[in-house]
């Protein structure tokens, strides 16, 4: 059905990494996932898929069993000092999401001087690492409502733009990547639940794309792809 209501990428992950999630592990997260992937690689062999982990084991044996695929690691490389080398030795597409702290701490680290312009240094400074360790293409998250309040991640979201001043090493500009789908900035702040918050959610989907968003991690593909089929009329 994702692939049918427009889906450009299949995000597939084995472990929950909300704010106060608990993780699991690298064994019991590829016990989850390595059934998952035969099963939809098997049934559709030409969908791209985007593995959400941050170990770099999974992604070595995502790779030995389905080969090409983008890697989404919500530590940008932090909780494991072997991903990056991975990432770049394998040459694969590698989103790298802003955070503090873990699942259970995150949320009492939402101190920042400005949360754009620290979100925009810690880019620059990941740009030279993802270099360092010959990764060619990488996506720039900045990670809403990982370590931000709702203030923060609205402002990130009206700020987006200045985060396309990041740069990789070959000069060239990261694709941003937002992803707010019926998160808590949308429902705490509406005092509604997560399962009314679809139409606020292609609110914010459309203030991100007109911001500079390039790719939405969403979880209503239908609803997701007609929004941006009116934000591509709005800018033509």
């Amino acid at each position: 059905r994702l692939l049918e209501e427009g889906a450009d990428l299949i995000d597939i992950g084995a472990c929950s990494t909300r704010p106060g999630s608990v993780p699991v592990g690298a064994e019991e997260e590829w016990r989850r996932l390595e059934p998952v992937l035969r099963a939809v690689k098997g049934a559709f062999p030409h969908a791209r898929l985007s593995i959400d982990t941050y170990w770099s084991s999974i992604v070595r044996k995502t790779y030995d069993l389905i080969g090409d695929f983008t890697v989404n690691d919500i530590s940008a490389g932090e909780d494991d000092p072997e991903m990056l080398p991975a990432v770049g030795e394998l040459g694969l597409t590698y989103v790298a999401m802003h955070k503090r702290g873990t699942p259970q701490t995150m949320q009492d680290m939402t101190h920042y001087h400005d949360v754009v312009a620290d979100v925009r240094t810690y880019f620059d400074g990941f740009s030279a690492k993802a270099d360092s360790c010959g990764i060619k293409e990488w996506i720039l998250d900045p990670g809403i409502g990982f370590a931000k309040t709702i203030g923060q991640n609205y402002e990130l979201i009206r700020r987006l733009d200045e985060l396309k001043s990041v740069t990789a090493a070959d000069g060239a500009t990261p694709r941003i990547l937002v992803g707010v789908s019926r998160k808590s900035l949308i429902y705490k702040y509406l005092n509604i639940s997560p399962e009314e918050s679809l139409p606020a959610t292609q609110v914010l989907h459309l203030a991100a794309l007109q911001n500079g968003a390039d790719i939405l991690r969403v979880h209503d593909v239908a609803e997701a792809v007609r929004t941006r089929t009116i934000y591509c009329r709005l800018e033509q």
